[in-house]
Parts: structure tokens; sequence; C-alpha cells
């Protein structure tokens, strides 16, 4: 790993400061040639500046769209890879691929700011150059986004190494194991929750830092990694009262309803003409990557049409998650720009009187392709099924033609919201015995996806046999509830069920072993102690 080479590098205070990438205006970065904490650190605007920068670890597509969405979306088989990564699509995931290398490269440097700036902070507030109430505040947000940070690797790679203090001989640990690594998370979370502040009691300028709900639902979450069923469901509870879901599921991804009642923890993006690192528009391409090729000239990720067909009858779910032939497009947002209709790409090859934007009635196609001529790219040894993701397809800046959006688009990415937390808290009462109560928490999440009271008998599609056992309706409930977005595989490795519901639902067999990451060889290369994930060869 390159923390050893990096550490070289921000073992000088000011080098916190160097921004990966853009943010809101609570994340702006500011560089600076001072070479000394002392010189840097003498006023409050610098401490939160510093934990600034290791917010900063997540402002990339690669991290989020290329390792942390591809893992919870094509390692269920729900979603498909079109382009350079099909790789996914078999789970041949090569160790050398350069995103999860990007992933494991950027935690470590947010690890090592976090580690860095723990004692930083402690020494600006026993200077008196933090206040005690904003000094909590940001060692919470520091011992949070290390915690978070841990939680990510332990889950996509297992066990890895732990580095939790600043010093010599640093990048050169051997792994530590998956267990290890979560009871790291949750002794950093805990932490992080007794200092952070609730949602509500953040000024509304402030909106989108850590706060003690981002830190509980995490805790419960990594509790449930080790096991502590017990444990998880106390911190979930924690978030009682606090968070509530949005009374429609379409606008739970929607544009304008970022940072809602539901969202406990969502990576903030922003636009300002352009992007701080110019015009290459990273943060609109993790959306338009789940395009069709017909709209954006995209495309690189699709979805199963199983899991359109999986979807139980009245669940509205359904068009607000996945579109295919024939089906407009629902958002709010894209409507208000005049729907599928309205994207240039659609416009000018209507006028050009190319068949693909022709509609059954002759007029500008306003839907996903029709179901005689579905969109399915241009690509003849792998055609796309014409179904693609509807929650990645919410932002009405973006037009996407030829994939270079005259406008900058950048939606946030929700990493956690309440209907997760509810789900996993099902999970933990039927776990613990209390299978009334499970279903009871199961209802309040399925009662919104009807708009209204779901029926009492769940099922997979148009399948007649029921599903009846409550761990069972918790898993498709992961599933339907969220798929597309950043969790699902996850919570169903967490749960130990990740290849028997692959199987059970696709036929397909995941490798033994390959529902993790491989290590990236490039780190392997740089700490001889980094043992390789069996699956992976040595």
């Amino acid at each position: 790993m390159k923390i050893n080479k990096i550490y070289a590098l921000i073992a000088l205070c000011a080098a916190l400061m160097i921004p990966l990438s853009c943010k809101k205006n609570f994340l702006d970065q500011t560089d600076s040639q001072q070479t000394t904490a002392s010189a840097f650190f003498n006023k409050a605007s610098d401490g939160v500046a510093l934990i600034n920068a290791i917010y900063d670890t997540y402002q990339n597509a690669d991290l989020l769209k290329k390792s942390i969405w591809y893992y919870a979306n094509f390692q269920t088989h729900d979603f498909f890879n079109w382009g350079n990564d099909r790789f996914y699509n078999t789970y041949a995931i090569p160790s050398d691929f350069s995103a999860i290398e990007t992933f494991w490269t950027r935690a470590y440097v947010g690890i090592a700011r976090a580690n860095s700036a723990l004692p930083i902070i402690a020494d600006m507030k026993t200077r008196g150059v933090l206040t005690a109430d904003l000094a909590n505040r940001l060692t919470g947000e520091t011992y949070f986004l290390r915690g978070m940070t841990y939680y990510y690797l332990g889950a996509s790679f297992g066990g890895v190494p732990l580095e939790l203090t600043t010093g010599a001989n640093l990048g050169l640990k051997p792994r530590s194991t998956q267990d290890e690594v979560f009871n790291q998370v949750i002794s950093d979370l805990k932490t992080a929750a007794s200092l952070l502040p609730w949602k509500e009691d953040l000024p509304t300028t402030e909106i989108g830092r850590a706060t003690k709900g981002a830190a509980y639902g995490f805790l419960g979450a990594a509790q449930m990694w080790v096991k502590d069923y017990t444990g998880a469901l106390a911190s979930f509870n924690q978030l009682n009262g606090k968070y509530t879901l949005l009374p429609n599921f379409i606008d739970v991804n929607e544009y304008d309803h970022q940072n809602s009642p539901e969202s406990l923890f969502e990576v903030q993006f922003d636009v300002a003409g352009t992007q701080s690192w110019g015009a290459g528009n990273e943060v609109a391409w993790i959306s338009d990557f789940s395009w069709p090729e017909e709209i954006s000239n995209f495309g690189y990720d699709y979805a199963n049409d199983g899991l359109y067909n999986s979807f139980q009858n009245g669940d509205k779910r359904k068009l607000a998650t996945v579109i295919g032939p024939g089906d407009p497009n629902i958002s709010p947002g894209i409507i208000g720009r005049g729907g599928i209709a309205g994207y240039p790409l659609v416009k000018a090859g209507f006028a050009a009187g190319d068949a693909r934007y022709i509609g059954d009635d002759g007029k500008i196609i306003n839907t996903c392709g029709t179901k005689t001529k579905p969109w399915r790219g241009s690509d003849n040894t792998q055609l796309r099924t014409g179904y693609y993701c509807e929650k990645m397809w919410r932002d009405p800046t973006l037009d996407a033609n030829s994939g270079n959006s005259t406008i900058f688009g950048a939606q946030n990415q929700i990493l956690l919201r309440y209907a997760e937390v509810l789900l996993s808290k099902a999970e933990c009462q039927i776990r613990n015995g209390d299978v009334p109560g499970g279903l009871a928490t199961l209802k309040i999440v399925r009662d919104r996806a009807w708009g209204g009271a779901a029926p009492a008998i769940m099922q997979d599609g148009d399948k007649t046999t029921p599903i009846t056992d409550p761990l069972q309706m918790v898993y498709s409930e992961y599933r339907h509830e969220l798929t597309g977005e950043y969790s699902t595989f996850y919570d169903l490795r967490r749960a130990g069920v990740a290849i028997d519901f692959v199987r059970a639902t696709y036929g397909v067999t995941i490798p033994a072993g390959r529902d993790l990451y491989p290590i990236p060889q490039i780190e392997r290369g740089l700490n001889p102690n980094l043992t390789q994930n069996p699956a992976y060869g040595n």
C-alpha cells in the first residue's frame, strides 16, 4: 500500500489541506505554504478545513461508482457492466483493476489524514483556538469518517491493515481479520456518536456533515457484521423519532430532495459552473454511466430484466428503480425537462428519421425504447438488455449529449438512509426472536412502497409461491428497496446469504471467495506483508 510513501507528504500538517476534489461550501479546501502545525492551525477555520480534507476522500467517482456501487449491484447480478469492466459479470475482477486501487489508496489517505488530525484538533482545543463544542464536533467527524472508511474496506476486501496512529514504519502492517476491522469500526463510531450533534442541531450551512444519527446508523450496521444483533438493535433504536421515510418513494433519489429527512449520510457534491478539477465532469458520469447509450452515448451499466420482473404487483418502487422498453421516466425532475423526448440525442435522432427515436405512434419517442425496438446499444458483441437504473437517471440539469453535458450536474450520492436502517432493524428483531416486531418494522417500508397498505402476502414477481420465511422477506426487501444504490450486496454478505441469494434468484453461482474484492496487486508490491484473498491466487 502507498500509505508509507504518502505519509512522507502528509506528515507535514499543511499537506492535509491539499484537496483531492470538490465539495459543498462547508467542505471547501484552503491551500497553504505553511509547514508546521503551530504556524498554520491558529484559527478555527483551519481546524474545519483540516477535517474537510478527510471528507474529500469520497469525492471520487472511481471510489463511489466503480468500486462501491459496482460491488453493491454487479455482485447481486441485478445489474451488469458493459464496456471495459465486463469482468464483473463473471466475477473475474482482476487484482490490477485501477478502480479498486483508487479505492484502496484514497481510503488510506483519508485514514492517514484522520490519524494526523486527531492530535492537532486536541492541541487546538488546548490552546483555545477551538471551542470545546467545535473541537468535540470535529473530533467526532474524524472518528466517524475513519470508521466509515474502514467499514467499506472491511465489507469489500475482508480483513485489511488497521492503521490507527501517526508515526514511522506505517504502511507495512499485515491484514487484520474482518472481525477485527469491524470491531475497530464499532469503537470509532461509538466515539463519534458520543461527540457528534444530531442533524437538527446543525445550522443549515452545515447540513451534510456527519451527525450522531449517521454514526448510530453505521454503528448498528457494523455491529451486525460481528453478529451483535442486540447491540445493533440498540443503536438503531437511537434513531427513533429522528428520521422519517419520505411519503413517496419516487422522491428518495430526486434531485430536489437531497439531504432529506430520510437521509442519514450522503456524499456532498456542488456545481459552480465548472468542477474544481476542470470540465471532465467526473461527478456527472456517476449518473451518466447508468443511462442508455441512446441518451448519453455511455450506457456502461444496465439492469437485469430479472430484477424488473421480480417486483411484486403494485410495488411503486419498480419504475422508480428500473425502467425498460416502453416505460417513461417517471422522475418529476426529468418530466419537468420534457421527459425522455427532451434530450438532444433523442431530438436530433427523431429529426434525422432514426427509428430508435420514433415511437410506435410515429411521434418522437418519450419512453426508454419500445417493446418492439428496445434500446440495447450498438455493440453487437454484447447487446444490453434494454433495462436501466432509474435511480441514477434523476438529474434534470444533465443533457448528456455525447457524454459531454453543457450543464455540469452534481447530485449527492446517498450512502445510508432510514429505510435501510428499518430493514436492518427488522433483521435484528427477527434474529433476536421478535418475529412479530420485525415484520411490523418491515411493513413500514413495504407500506410506503405501495403508497398505502402493502399486501399481506409477499412474493417474487408473479411467482405463485409466497415468501414465508421472515429473514427471506428481509433479504427480498433489501433488494427491492436498495438495489441501484450503494448497499444491497453489502447487506446480503453481512447477513451471510449473498452467495445463496444470488444462486436462488438467478441460478448463478459466485465462485468461492469471489464475493470479496481482490487485494490490489500494486499494494502487495508496496507492502510485502499483505496477503491476497485466496480466491485470487497468491
